[in-house]
């Protein structure tokens, strides 16, 4: 080889080295690029400790040193660290850097980057905007190179869409999105936007699809090698499931994530699956398990921000119970002493309220409870604290932070009887919760300003202010489970006293209409109703077309609807008439006492030998919610009873109140409902009725605590001899999977189930037994609903013989509320507790035959049903026939 061809040789060598090495720098930008999107991340769902995908190496900043990219850094940098306001302003002025160099695709990146920002702070328009120009800067280019950009920023505008409450819009930008990540084989993508497709589906009211998609999710992830993004996807999978209220599936991928960072060694991930799980643990009540994840993700993570977060929740967990004094003294300076050392951030501001309320807890609150061994802080120094995160939240310009500080501040000033200074701690606060669209604190600051108020004798404001609370809740109906668990959310400790308390405002105010004043408290009463169940199962469960039952009630057979509400000093009784104003009247009586003798007549109800006491027991009920209209009643020859229940009242049956002569059952057909409106209010067609039936005569083996149903078989045949064309599922044929083909293929309007099942306050123990096992209330919406879409027509009415509230469970009948809402039957009947099967029988062969032979209604079947069992000599004690209830459309 000569000198000059050596020498060309060389330079072409070099030329395709340099262009090589251009090419891969290029990708490498490109890529460094990405993984300045924030969204990498965390799926709406999820928390994973790490922002910046665990594959991108510092090194790679040397490629790009400009000061754009590094304003770009530092803007990821601040969001991550959870200072959004400075992120705002970092993103802003490297958006004006990149438009001047007109680089469109690190304009686009930096501006999905600043709508997130602005979404934390509640800033909608400019999110929007924001999101916006990203998404039109991407479509102009084209690219194949940049769909991956395209994609985190059509994530972006997903997560703002349904925070705007667009989930439909949103459910679409995540499809588009989990598209993009398909075809570029980004399979941490696609998991990413299936799990964000199954909350848009939720708040949009379709469980069903939610689940199977995250089902798919989970099929997906098996199939994948161990890796942390594998443990990341899983953590966020638990923490979805969770949020859905899917127990068992949650537990389990939270487990497996745990399992994959230990193998791993991932001492950040091991620790992050820990802190899921102790969350896990506290939703589910598991008191000794939650403390035990706690204390490991204390002892194991090298956060500073999750390790005092895990003490925080530890700290909660033993000064509810009071428990442990010298652990409960160690937390707190080992906490004290964390929280001055984390830098200032939304997350640390939240940890320290977090702290502040734990505080007052223990120094203020319950002050009955008190004890020496515990240590006690003086209202001075929470103020310091909370002065403290106040000052940082400004310092920081996060807005919705600063209202949540307040929020605290303006409680501990109440608790301390200094009005005044809380009143306009409160009014700061609130202002500030709605100026960042922060509902889910705005709603609590506005309940604060109706206490304080109505403290001050102010009525008309307090009343006001409880109005505003209502509408924020109602606003928030979609998210109400979801709320950022940051924020120490309780249903019974920050939701339902809201309602109670209005209703209670609204019956003592002296101004105004009486009839609007009352129609006002019973639809409070609803709405209370109504959230009980999203919070029942962890999700707005209530959708779709209904008819107030004033109009049905007015309309059909003569009907009085009664309202009882329980509240702390009274016992107060709304009721209307057919053709009359509302009217109420209250009896005297602490909620205490209420309950005291609610709980004594439910427990004397179910002997079959206490009949006396019973009707001395039940005519002091009936005195409180009958004796004052009944003249009215038999004025009005009204014939119908419905009870919207609140509270204990619903653990009894109306049936068996009495009245010194007779039970109520021997005057009146009653039914109950769930709130003010009523589904599919039309009555039963008088056509040939049809019944799906399925019965198991012996429980599964892994359930011993259940006893044999031998007289099934003959309640089926009962059912069969009254004229019912029946199709039947007996004992081993009966199971989940022969129930579901059975309903897709057989044409029925009733649904009878003759088996034990069990009522209770919590949706993961409501259930009835099949020969497969126990079939959950969460799955009758995919069980009765799921024929909707392929065989039309209502299921008339879903029967549930043999089951029973959960022992000791004195809110176990939201369980019968919940299967009747979840079963999409216009009706529900089933029974309070487990009666003698053989009455049983009797009963449910006296009930189709009145349902089949003559024009009433259900309600009228189930009285003259009931009858035959109080006129038989054998099962006249009201704990045979008292304890079946209808739900819902009594026509």
């Amino acid at each position: 080889m000569t000198k000059i061809t050596r020498i060309y040789y060389q330079n072409s060598t070099n030329n395709r080295k340099r262009k090589a090495k251009v090419k891969t720098l290029l990708h490498l930008s490109l890529y460094f690029l990405i993984t300045l999107l924030c969204i990498l991340s965390s799926p709406v769902l999820a928390k994973v400790p790490n922002a910046i995908n665990s594959s991108y190496q510092p090194a790679n900043t040397t490629i790009i040193n400009t000061v754009s990219v590094s304003l770009l850094e530092q803007g990821k940098m601040l969001y991550d660290a959870g200072r959004f306001a400075e992120a705002v302003q970092v993103l802003q002025q490297a958006a004006e850097k990149y438009k001047q160099q007109e680089d469109n695709l690190r304009l686009a990146i930096t501006l999905s980057n600043l709508s997130l920002a602005y979404q934390q702070l509640g800033a909608w328009t400019e999110a929007k905007q924001a999101i916006t120009g990203s998404l039109n800067l991407l479509r102009a280019s084209n690219k194949k190179q940049n769909w991956q950009v395209l994609a985190q920023s059509l994530d972006i505008q997903g997560r703002l869409q349904l925070a705007m409450g667009e989930a439909e819009e949103a459910l679409a930008t995540w499809q588009q999105t989990a598209e993009i990540y398909k075809q570029a084989k980004n399979h941490n993508g696609v998991v990413r936007s299936q799990i964000n497709q199954a909350q848009a589906w939720r708040t949009k009211g379709f469980y069903t699809r939610a689940v199977k998609i995250l089902k798919e999710v989970d099929r997906q992830l098996q199939s994948q090698p161990d890796s942390i993004e594998k443990a990341v996807a899983l953590r966020s999978l638990g923490d979805a499931q969770l949020v859905a209220g899917n127990l068992e599936e949650s537990q389990d991928a939270l487990n497996r994530s745990l399992m994959i960072a230990e193998n791993l060694k991932s001492q950040p991930h091991i620790a992050a699956s820990l802190f899921s799980l102790g969350n896990y643990a506290r939703t589910q009540q598991q008191r000794k398990q939650a403390i035990n994840y706690y204390q490991q993700t204390i002892q194991i993570s090298s956060s500073p921000l999750v390790k005092v977060q895990a003490q925080l929740n530890l700290l909660s967990l033993l000064i509810q119970d009071r428990e442990q004094p010298l652990t409960v003294q160690s937390l707190l300076s080992s906490i004290q002493s964390q929280l001055q050392q984390l830098p200032p951030s939304r997350a640390a501001i939240y940890a320290q309220i977090n702290f502040a309320q734990s505080l007052m807890k223990l120094s203020i609150g319950d002050r009955d409870r008190k004890s020496p061994q515990f240590p006690v802080f003086s209202p001075e120094q929470i103020a310091q604290l909370l002065e403290t995160t106040v000052q940082q939240s400004r310092s920081l310009g996060d807005k919705r932070a600063e209202a949540y500080a307040l929020l605290s501040f303006g409680s501990l000033y109440q608790k301390t009887q200094q009005l005044s200074k809380a009143q306009s701690l409160t009014q700061q606060g609130l202002v500030l919760a709605q100026t960042s669209n922060a509902q889910d604190i705005a709603y609590r600051l506005e309940w604060q300003l109706g206490k304080l108020l109505r403290a001050q004798k102010d009525i008309k404001g307090a009343i006001a202010a409880y109005d505003a609370a209502v509408e924020s809740l109602k606003s928030l109906r979609n998210d109400l489970v979801a709320v950022n668990q940051d924020v120490q959310f309780n249903f019974r400790d920050s939701v339902e006293p809201v309602y109670r308390e209005s209703v209670e405002l609204l019956l003592q105010s002296p101004d105004g209409n009486l009839d609007k004043l009352l129609d006002k408290a019973r639809q409070r009463i609803e709405a209370l109703q109504l959230a009980e169940l999203d919070n029942f199962f962890q999700e707005a469960c209530l959708q779709g077309e209904s008819v107030p039952l004033d109009r049905v009630a007015n309309q059909e057979n003569p009907t009085a609807i009664l309202y009882p509400i329980i509240l702390p000093e009274e016992l107060q009784v709304i009721v209307k008439i057919p053709k009359q104003n509302l009217q109420h009247y209250s009896t005297k009586i602490s909620q205490t006492e209420v309950e005291e003798v609610l709980t004594q007549l439910r427990k004397t109800l179910v002997n079959p030998a206490a009949t006396n006491a019973i009707k001395n027991q039940s005519q002091q009920v009936y005195n409180w919610l009958i004796q004052p209209i009944e003249s009215q009643l038999a004025k009005s020859k009204v014939n119908t009873l419905v009870f919207v229940l609140d509270g204990s009242l619903r653990n009894l049956p109306m049936a068996a109140l009495y009245d010194g002569k007779k039970y109520l059952v021997e005057k009146y057909a009653i039914a109950l409902s769930v709130g003010l409106q009523l589904q599919n209010p039309k009555r039963l067609m008088r056509q040939q009725l049809r019944a799906l039936t399925a019965g198991l005569t012996q429980p599964p083996p892994d359930f011993p605590n259940f006893g044999p149903l031998p007289a099934i078989k003959s309640e089926i045949n009962l059912i069969a001899s009254a004229g019912v064309s029946t199709t039947s599922l007996l004992d081993k044929d009966f199971t989940r999977k022969a129930l579901e083909n059975k309903v897709n293929t057989v044409p029925f309007n009733v649904v009878h189930l003759a088996t034990h099942g069990q009522f209770s306050s919590r949706a993961e123990n409501t259930f009835i037994l099949a020969a497969s096992g126990p079939i959950k209330v969460r799955d009758f919406n995919i069980l009765l609903r799921g024929r909707d879409e392929s065989r039309p027509g209502a299921v008339e009415l879903l029967f549930l013989s043999a089951c029973q509230t959960a022992a000791g469970d004195n809110r176990a009948t939201l369980g019968l509320a919940g299967a009747a809402v979840r079963a999409g039957a216009r009706s529900t009947l089933a029974s309070l507790w487990q009666i003698d099967d053989e009455s049983t029988a009797l009963f449910v062969g006296e009930f189709y035959r009145e349902l089949q032979g003559n024009e009433i209604t259900k309600a009228e079947a189930l009285r003259q049903a009931q009858l035959k069992l109080l006129r038989h000599p054998n099962y006249n004690a009201p704990c045979f026939w008292s304890a079946y209830v209808l739900v819902g459309n009594w026509l």
